[in-house]
């Protein structure tokens, strides 16, 4: 294999939940809803939080004009604390380049992402990456694998693709040609689609060194 792409949330840095829910918490109270209220409408506008400004989630969502962009301060404030590499993902990743492995980013994420990415320590170590939040480009669609390993320079066939299989991420690089590699860092995935997972998996960041 010529390359690896990498998801990002989960694979290459942990989701922390119990932050992004407090978060959204606050943000239900401010705005007058309950919790449960404003997790249906989240989920119900997931896309458009992954591929569209944060100024119109919050303004479809129901967040008063005045409020907007104290809230979207918020979560890039919550992106810098979040994006903080799992142990051994920056060393993996120059051992990586350091073997002439090509390494790609695939991301779901809304518009703090790519905007707060400059300051991580991930940064400058892809040579590709590919957030929704900027392409419009989402997963499980092949369109979102193609134009990252177009960017490599790299057929679809001799790439990984690492993901813990949010989204359908796994099966979607699977259709795309890519060969998927499940993060499995616990005793049973996350996500239903991959619970049966019988192909390739790894349980740290560092194994991915023993597939190239």
């Amino acid at each position: 294999m010529k390359a690896v792409i990498f998801d990002l949330w989960d694979t290459l840095v942990d989701w922390p939940v119990d932050e992004s829910e407090a978060l959204n918490r606050g943000l239900a109270e401010r705005i007058g809803l309950s919790d449960d209220e404003f997790r249906k409408r989240w989920q119900a506008h997931y896309i458009l939080s992954q591929t569209e400004p944060l100024s119109t989630l919050f303004r479809t969502i129901g967040v008063p004009e005045e409020h907007v962009e104290t809230h979207i301060a918020a979560r890039h404030e919550f992106a810098r604390r979040a994006l903080r590499p799992r142990e051994g993902a920056v060393a993996t990743l120059k051992e990586l380049r350091s073997r002439g492995v090509r390494l790609g980013l695939i991301s779901m994420c809304s518009e703090d992402v790519p905007l707060i990415w400059p300051e991580t320590e991930l940064a400058g170590l892809f040579d590709a990456e590919t957030f929704s939040a900027t392409t419009g480009l989402k997963k499980p669609d092949a369109e979102i694998y193609l134009a990252t390993a177009a960017a490599l320079g790299v057929p679809p066939e001799e790439c990984f693709f690492v993901g813990d299989g949010a989204n359908d991420e796994l099966a979607g690089a699977a259709r795309a040609g890519l060969t998927p590699v499940l993060m499995a860092t616990g005793s049973e995935p996350d996500w239903p689609e991959v619970r049966e997972w019988s192909g390739l998996s790894v349980s740290s960041i560092p194994e991915v060194l023993e597939l190239c």
